[in-house]
């Protein structure tokens, strides 16, 4: 059986600057991931970054690995907070033009920094379930099946957690595949692309536009 690495940090930072010294490890976790690679990065050059000591960042963070889960944790957060705008921005508005703004929201977070993405692509299936990533799932699940029932006479799909899922699944492996293959695509590659999503989506959840 293969060892488990440990991906939860040591301690958690309550104070403003124990955050801040916490946040720079982040960020330096993210330039040296994107610079170096995964299999090259390691807690001395990340320390060396960040500004601080390796000993210090060993009083937050065992290893690598919980540096990494850590950061994937803090970028879904990020989007979890996007979805949660574009949902609210369109709560009054028709289902395509709530899952047009999904779509968007999603791709634009994951465009920021598109080389990190492809590093938690490859990465996040090697560490295992990270029990906060799957958290965060749940929380945007409960997002978007709310809105769902909120639109329930609009939708064909008879069971709605299904379509939740259906739908924030093709969202993510779509755009995380966008991001991956065209990095830096432009403005017009990226509205084909939110609407081409759309369509299949939508054509999903309500057959008879099709018609």
């Amino acid at each position: 059986m293969p060892r488990t690495i440990p991906t939860i940090p040591r301690k958690s930072a309550s104070q403003e600057r124990s955050r801040a010294t916490v946040a720079a490890m982040l960020d330096a976790t993210a330039r040296v991931l994107t610079r170096q690679g995964y299999d090259r990065a390691s807690t001395n050059r990340i320390a060396a970054v960040a500004g601080v000591s390796v000993g210090s960042l060993y009083q937050y963070f065992p290893n690598k690995e919980a540096l990494v889960a850590a950061l994937v944790a803090r970028h879904n957060r990020e989007i979890l907070q996007l979805v949660r705008e574009a949902l609210t921005e369109v709560a009054s508005l028709d289902l395509p033009a709530a899952v047009r703004a999904m779509v968007a929201a999603a791709l634009d977070a994951h465009l920021v920094d598109p080389a990190l993405h492809r590093i938690f692509a490859e990465q996040v299936p090697r560490m295992g379930q990270l029990a906060e990533i799957e958290a965060l799932e749940r929380e945007t699940f409960h997002l978007v099946r709310t809105y769902l029932e909120n639109r329930r006479r609009e939708i064909f799909v008879k069971d709605l957690d299904a379509a939740t899922s259906i739908l924030v699944t093709t969202v993510e492996a779509l755009t995380h595949q966008f991001v991956i293959t065209k990095p830096d695509a432009r403005d017009g590659a990226r509205d084909r692309f939110i609407d081409e999503v759309t369509r299949l989506l939508v054509g999903y959840l309500q057959p008879h536009r099709r018609r």
